[in-house]
């Protein structure tokens, strides 16, 4: 039996959800695999228990009586930038794309496998907690990311970015130049050898709109017709990109 020195010492999760049964299941899925579990049954509890409690992840139902997830979601990520991965019911596409733009880091549709939502959790988990490389400070076309100190600004204006976006400009900041595939930077920025590339289009379209001077007209992070997305090297010009 775990003694609250063990419980303090595991990575802490919120499990919010009002369906008693998918609470249970993930939290009892989330226990055996060595997570200290805490659940909530609507927003406004959530939102208490991550005050009192704060929490290494969030797995957040989009669907909750009172304050729904996607109000829980904003108001999370205005207090800390925790990791945060929403269940949805829904198979609309908008849901998800919502969700991701709100700052979640992941999504999984019911119903769904606990021992996949099991995968995400630690794959979300271990890229909040990776030390991003390389440690040195950045700097391209006034934006400056220093990883080590997880900070990152645009003419000396901090900007206010997720986990993700924040791994995601770091990386393009470390490559500048070179043109990635959706795949690749899922794959070397998020972790994961699978997933809904969507995922990957939302976050660059989040970044473009802090670090570029006109997001609709991108010239610092391109979009390469055929292959994915650049980074242009400092003093290149954009050329012949679409931009999506």
């Amino acid at each position: 039996m775990a003694t609250p020195a063990d419980v303090r010492s595991r990575q802490r999760v919120l499990v919010v959800d009002d369906d008693p049964t998918v609470a249970e299941v993930v939290a009892g899925y989330l226990d055996r695999e060595g997570f200290a579990v805490d659940r909530a049954a609507d927003g406004h509890d959530a939102l208490r228990r991550a005050v009192e409690a704060p929490p290494d992840l969030v797995v957040l139902d989009l669907m909750l009586p009172g304050l729904d997830g996607w109000e829980v979601c904003r108001r999370l990520r205005a207090q800390a930038p925790v990791p945060v991965i929403m269940l949805t019911a829904r198979g609309d596409e908008t849901d998800r794309i919502l969700g991701l733009e709100l700052g979640a880091d992941d999504y999984v549709t019911k119903p769904f496998s606990p021992r996949e939502l099991v995968l995400r959790v630690r794959s979300v988990l271990r890229r909040a907690d990776a030390r991003p490389e390389p440690a040195v400070p950045l700097r391209a076309h006034g934006i400056a990311v220093d990883p080590a100190a997880r900070t990152a600004d645009r003419d000396g204006t901090p900007l206010a970015l997720t986990l993700r976006e924040f791994d995601l400009l770091a990386f393009f900041l470390a490559h500048p130049g070179r043109a990635f595939r959706r795949e690749e930077l899922m794959r070397r920025v998020w972790g994961w050898d699978f997933g809904d590339l969507s995922t990957v289009t939302v976050h660059v379209r989040r970044l473009r709109e802090k670090v570029e001077a006109d997001p609709a007209h991108p010239r610092v992070i391109t979009t390469i017709w055929g292959v994915g997305y650049r980074f242009e090297a400092e003093g290149g010009e954009a050329d012949g990109t679409l931009h999506a």
